[in-house]
């Protein structure tokens, strides 16, 4: 009985070293680590099993469902400040999460990632991404340096006219917008007036450049011509 006590007894002290000796607040719970902001332990019958989030995500012990890792702009880290390192991947930093465009003079586009798969999504015109709060905000709340400074000529040779583009009542256009010369489902957008993206319109319609927006075919005079 004594030799099972003592194995028992080395079982335990061998378990609390292997995960720094961390103390379970209750028997049960998910806690996080003192220092690392995407490790957790899991308390089972007070016996605690080191954890850690999804690369890019972090450990939210104020988050009441089952599964406590969220996005880094949701969670208060406090002085959690290490992260276990990165798993990188095309376009994506972190494995998960929400990462600025590469071309730090593209603040228009960011990438969502899952798992390491990128998905590319553009802010409403005149919007930049925020990475602090993983979403698309006024250019002087998201306060990046360079936007459109550089790239101000397409792949396909557009540049945004030097002439301020003007309403029907005068007035001079934010984001003037412009057809494509050869695709009718493209047009140009030049955000400030000044630098030039290409945007297309989704199946099944056409840019009108009338009313400045997409239509269906028969709305635009003209759209079979662009189209051959």
């Amino acid at each position: 009985m004594a030799k099972v006590i003592i194995f028992f007894s080395c079982l335990l002290a061998i378990v609390a070293t292997a995960y720094g000796a961390f103390n379970c607040p209750k028997d049960d719970g998910q806690y996080e680590d003192p220092k690392q902001c995407d490790k957790y332990y899991e308390c089972i019958d007070g016996l605690p099993i080191e954890k850690y989030c999804p690369d890019g995500l972090v450990f939210d012990p104020l988050n009441r469902k089952i599964n406590k890792c969220d996005h880094v702009f949701n969670v208060d880290c406090g002085d959690r400040l290490e992260l276990q390192p990165p798993q990188p991947s095309k376009k994506c930093p972190r494995k998960n999460g929400f990462f600025q465009h590469p071309d730090p003079s593209v603040c228009n586009i960011f990438y969502n990632c899952i798992d390491g798969e990128a998905v590319e999504i553009t802010c409403t015109t005149g919007l930049h991404f925020d990475e602090y709060s993983g979403t698309c905000v006024w250019p002087e709340n998201a306060g990046r340096q360079n936007c459109g400074q550089v790239g101000n000529i397409l792949s396909d040779g557009f540049t945004c006219p030097k002439d301020n583009a003007l309403d029907n009542r005068g007035i001079a256009v934010d984001h003037p917008k412009f057809a494509h010369p050869e695709d009718c489902q493209k047009f140009y957008v030049c955000l400030n007036g000044v630098t030039p993206r290409e945007q297309g319109c989704s199946d099944g319609t056409v840019y009108n450049e009338v009313q400045q927006r997409c239509d269906a075919p028969e709305n635009v005079p003209g759209w079979w011509v662009s189209s051959v």
